[in-house]
């Protein structure tokens, strides 16, 4: 089985979230992409183990969600993720929270809104480096996430955007295509302070 559920991907890491956002990320890793963030109110369910059928991945990825690839600045994608875990305290009200991969980041959820995030760190040859906020850093997520939904407007004006990649549920069903058999995992790369 694969964890989608939405009290989970909404709240912190999750199975499907990181399923995802490797795909995305794998997808275009050849472009100068180094880094993918997916809403967690966009995975929408689990799926149970064995066979997974291209309906079960329509399910997950309800939303004919396209691909985006697109260039911000380190500073950008901290304001992204104070974004993506500003309703930390009520997860009902949108699914904003951040399935991420090519980084890591730890977080205060007893911080004020706009103040959680307390540490990025993103993937530099066989490691992990601090994000540097000035420097420029190449992102994938969805069209509706690059496009300002659920409050990620700091993406609207993110330079050579790219809105018009392949459906996400299809980048997914080729990376558990080319992932066979698929093991889902968590690993630690979101974490809340104790």
């Amino acid at each position: 089985p694969i964890d989608g559920n939405r009290d989970t991907c909404r709240h912190t890491e999750c199975q499907m979230g990181n399923l995802v956002a490797d795909a995305m990320l794998d997808r275009v890793k050849d472009q100068g992409i180094t880094l993918a963030i997916q809403n967690g109110g966009g995975v929408r369910a689990s799926v149970d183990g064995g066979d997974i059928t291209m309906g079960e991945v329509y399910t997950v990825l309800p939303f004919q969600n396209t691909l985006s690839t697109f260039f911000v600045t380190g500073a950008t994608i901290k304001e992204a993720l104070e974004n993506g875990l500003a309703q930390f305290d009520d997860p009902e009200k949108d699914g904003r929270f951040p399935q991420i991969s090519g980084m890591t980041f730890r977080f205060d959820p007893k911080a004020a809104s706009g103040q959680r995030v307390t540490e990025i760190l993103v993937a530099e040859g066989e490691g992990f480096v601090p994000i540097d906020p000035a420097k420029t850093y190449g992102v994938v997520s969805n069209n509706f996430v690059r496009t300002g939904g659920d409050g990620y407007r700091m993406f609207v004006d993110a330079a050579d955007a790219y809105d018009f990649g392949p459906d996400l549920a299809e980048v997914v069903s080729a990376y558990l295509l080319a992932n066979s058999p698929y093991q889902p995992y968590t690993d630690g790369r979101i974490a809340a302070a104790e």
